[in-house]
């Protein structure tokens, strides 16, 4: 009898389901062992009844902490086949990174939703209504009603959660306020994409009234619709972005790996001749993740913008040209023009220097036809520098270029040594009396570590997933069912609000691979028997775990931004969610009653603040970085927003100043909340 066949035969069967219930409620679900059941003198008979061998949960964790040090950072098995030198591509990535003309307004650059710890501390103009709400069918429902504050609104502490009860330890207590919006990070104003201008990194668009994000016919910059994750540490996650989109095979084009049958790039071949060709990076979901929002109409881009058209913008300016870098920067010291802004070099000789020369060395002009397909024609010299369907090599491939450069600069953001390393390499007081007993409870009573394991504190690492991409897990409603490794529903909003994973791609195919397995069109060989038709999946309302490293400086919490606190995320686990029962068919089990005391609590939220890395503190190398002028609302209120002479909603900017290798002054946390 399989493990399978055997937890359904437990569930199907009265006179053992009290035992499965039990044993889920009272049982770790990671690790197994093999559990011998006798029960004799049934209903007044005398007979014997033996289970075979039964996998079930352990109460032993099955991802150990250890720190981080001891952890490979993931690299593609290929990576030579296209990067011909790491620390050249370094210095690309970096650039890139951090670029402002990389969004089409000369201002968002990947940097702008990350650049505190990795993370963003924003806190004007920052709230989005809940966008990504579905019906039961799973067909849009978006609300466009803010609940909070509105547009333009300065979030307060007391704003914070977003789900307020009476009793902070009861979650069917009385429900004093409820919001689904979210805390997201701005991006643009709502342009359609018309061109770019050579040579210039302002883009041309027409502007596209955004009916969410604006006053009285004005556009407000747009707000993602879920909060900005760390890119610290991003490089061990298995796939990226909350939802898992962003896979570890990068295509060189977008984040969705092989799952786009239709991505290819070009490849110089002998003589010359261009061909195009799939290819597939495995370990890349940072370069997967990184192609997303330089083309995303709220992120980065104007709508309707070609990544290629980045690529013939960008490829002529000198890097960080609006911007002033560190001479003493880790990476980037040596090239800075300080104390001018930007650095000596261009991307084109970047791109050179990083990348083997199949790839961009092609005197051939590349032409798109009206459905996008490419075609050969005559020579670069004769091409129309301003024409939108006319590429050199080096600017068609410039996604390749661009998700593998800043994959390689991100691959150095790894904080490992904080006190929770120093402690558990053997320095027994690098953590306080108060953070022993709280990692006690992380691995014991609070469970805390059955979700966040390992050395990366996530489930979602590319070392555990690797062994296991699907598993199956009683579930908070006491049933089997199958899910996508690292990804759990835990309560935070009602599962239909947004559906995580459990939503679909741009192809119309599950973003779980779970879904993807029932389908035939995914197997994951570790899971035995493979997933069937009749298999329940458990996929909807189910998100990324996040790694824990340095969370006492990325507030605000969970893929919605609700809980301001470590205290408050905290009292959440404690009560078992604050949607416990309207999610019980997707919950994970381990979403219950906690019943810790206020000590403990706070032994464990001292124990979280062991985990942050000094360096991502005060920003010292590698997380060191040019300056940045980052949007911070408008003036104006949220429904008298002030205007330029051309009617345009004025945007207020902030400046995060250059640091060198040394670091500087700790930048404030988020509305300089104290976990």
């Amino acid at each position: 009898m399989n493990k399978y066949a055997k937890t359904r035969f437990l569930g199907r069967t009265s006179i053992f389901g009290w035992m499965k219930i039990t044993v889920a409620n009272l049982l770790r679900k990671r690790l197994k062992i093999v559990v011998l059941f006798a029960i004799a003198a049934i209903v007044g008979q005398s007979m014997s009844l033996t289970l075979q061998a039964q996998e079930v949960p352990s109460v032993t964790p099955s991802q150990p902490l250890a720190s981080l040090k001891t952890v490979s950072i993931p690299e593609p098995s290929n990576l030579a086949e296209f990067v011909s030198n790491k620390t050249a591509a370094l210095v690309l990535g970096k650039s890139l990174f951090w670029d402002m003309q990389t969004g089409s307004d000369n201002t968002q650059s990947c940097a702008s939703c990350h650049f505190h710890a990795g993370a963003d501390n924003r806190s004007k103009h920052q709230l989005s209504p809940g966008l990504l709400r579905v019906n039961a069918d799973g067909s849009p429902n978006p609300d466009t009603n803010f609940e909070i504050g509105g547009l333009n609104y300065q979030l307060k502490a007391d704003d914070y959660p977003f789900h307020k009860l009476a009793d902070i330890n009861n979650r069917k207590s009385e429900v004093i306020s409820d919001s689904n919006d979210v805390t997201g990070s701005q991006g643009l104003f709502g342009f359609l994409f018309s061109n770019i201008f050579l040579r210039k990194a302002q883009e041309a668009g027409v502007p596209e009234l955004d009916p969410v994000f604006s006053v009285n016919n004005t556009n407000l910059l747009q707000v993602t619709a879920r909060n900005s994750p760390s890119a610290i540490n991003a490089v061990f996650n298995f796939r990226n972005f909350w939802d898992g989109r962003a896979q570890n095979d990068f295509n060189g084009v977008n984040p969705f790996g092989s799952r786009d049958i239709n991505a290819k790039v070009i490849k110089a071949e002998a003589f010359g001749d261009l061909k195009e060709v799939k290819i597939s990076l495995d370990n890349a979901s940072l370069a997967s993740q990184a192609v997303g929002p330089p083309v995303s109409e709220v992120e980065m881009s104007y709508k309707g913008k070609p990544f290629s058209l980045l690529g013939k913008k960008m490829l002529p300016l000198i890097p960080l040209n609006k911007q002033k870098v560190h001479p003493d920067d880790s990476v980037l010291g040596s090239y800075s023009k300080s104390p001018m802004p930007g650095i000596r070099s261009k991307y084109k000789t970047l791109v050179q220097a990083a990348f083997q020369p199949q790839w961009w060395n092609s005197d051939q002009i590349i032409s798109l036809d009206p459905n996008g397909k490419p075609t050969f024609t005559g020579l670069v010299g004769a091409s129309d520098p301003n024409s939108a369907t006319q590429f050199s090599l080096m600017e068609y491939n410039f996604p390749l270029f661009f998700g593998l450069a800043v994959q390689m600069y991100e691959s150095t953001l790894v904080s490992n040594d904080a006190p929770i390393d120093r402690y558990l390499e053997g320095n027994s007081n690098a953590l306080t009396t108060q953070q022993k007993r709280g990692k006690e409870l992380f691995e014991g009573k609070a469970k805390c570590i059955n979700c966040h394991g390992g050395a990366e504190f996530t489930n979602a690492s590319v070392k555990n997933v690797k062994k296991e991409r699907l598993e199956r897990m009683v579930m908070g409603n006491n049933e089997v069912a199958v899910y996508d490794n690292g990804f759990y529903n835990i309560g935070v909003r009602p599962t239909r609000e947004n559906l995580g994973v459990g939503d679909k791609d741009p192809f119309g195919n599950p973003l779980s691979e779970s879904r993807l397995a029932q389908q035939g069109k995914f197997n994951d060989p570790h899971l035995e028997p493979p997933v069937s038709p009749s298999d329940r999946i458990a996929a909807d309302g189910a998100f990324k775990t996040p790694g824990l490293r340095n969370v006492e400086l990325t507030a605000p919490y969970f893929h919605n931004g609700g809980q301001l606190t470590l205290r408050q995320v905290v009292d959440f686990y404690n009560r078992g969610g604050d949607f416990h029962e309207q999610n019980i068919n997707d919950l994970d089990p381990d979403i219950e009653n906690l019943g810790l005391s206020n000590e403990e609590k706070e032994a464990l939220v001292a124990f979280m603040k062991g985990l942050t890395d000094d360096r991502v503190r005060y920003q010292k190398a590698p997380f060191d970085h040019p300056q940045l002028f980052i949007t911070n609302g408008h003036l104006g209120t949220g429904t008298a927003i002030t205007k330029d002479s051309n009617g345009k909603a004025i945007v207020q900017m902030k400046e995060i100043p250059a640091v060198g290798r040394n670091g500087g002054t700790p930048l404030t946390n988020f509305l300089a909340s104290n976990p």
